[in-house]
C-alpha cells in the first residue's frame, strides 16, 4: 500500500520579495488616496491559512480610519474584488476590512501601539506561535471595546468558593 504525501508548503524565507498583486495594489492605493500613516505590509503566507498578507495603517482620528476603511472597500468593489466583511467601523479605533487573502487592519496609532500586531506577526513562525499561545483565549487579538467587554465579564463572574472538609 503506498500512501501519498502532499507537498511541505514554501517557507516562509523567500529568494526574492513577493510580487504585490492586483488587490494588494488596489488597497494600497486607496490607503495612499486617503493619506493613511505608517501603512505596512506583512506577507504571512508561511505563518497562517487566512490570510496570505495583512496590511495595517493608521489614521489620525476615529472619523480618518472609518473613512479611510471605507474608501478601501469602494475601491475593491469598483475593481470587482468583494469584501467579506467589515468589522469595528462603529466606534471607529480598529476597522478590520477581510478581503479573503489580504486582511486590513486601519487603527488609531495609540491603539496599534497597544495591540503590537507588527510584533506578532513579523517574528518567525516558531516564535509567532509561541507569541499567540501566551497571549491566552485569544483576548489581546480583539478589538479594545470587546476586550474591555470580555475582561469585565470575568470579574464579574461568580467565583467558586471553596468549601473546607
Amino acid at each position: 500500500m503506498t500512501s501519498r504525501t502532499r507537498p511541505r508548503r514554501s517557507s516562509p524565507e523567500r529568494a526574492s520579495p513577493p510580487q504585490p498583486t492586483a488587490l494588494q495594489t488596489i488597497v494600497t492605493g486607496a490607503l495612499d488616496d486617503m493619506k493613511a500613516v505608517n501603512v505596512k505590509v506583512l506577507d504571512v503566507r508561511g505563518l497562517t491559512d487566512i490570510a496570505d498578507f495583512l496590511i495595517i495603517a493608521s489614521g489620525n482620528s476615529d472619523r480618518h480610519v472609518r473613512s479611510i476603511a471605507e474608501r478601501v472597500v469602494e475601491k475593491c468593489k469598483q475593481a470587482g474584488f468583494r469584501p467579506l466583511g467589515k468589522e469595528g467601523a462603529r466606534d471607529g479605533e480598529w476597522v478590520l476590512v477581510d478581503l479573503q487573502d489580504i486582511v486590513v487592519h486601519v487603527m488609531l496609532p495609540r491603539v496599534r501601539e497597544f495591540y503590537g500586531l507588527e510584533r506578532l506577526w513579523e517574528s518567525d513562525a516558531g516564535e509567532a506561535g509561541a507569541t499567540r499561545a501566551s497571549l491566552g483565549h485569544g483576548l489581546a487579538a480583539m478589538p479594545r471595546t470587546d476586550f474591555e467587554r470580555a475582561t469585565r465579564a470575568q470579574e464579574s463572574a461568580p467565583r467558586r468558593r471553596r468549601t473546607s472538609t
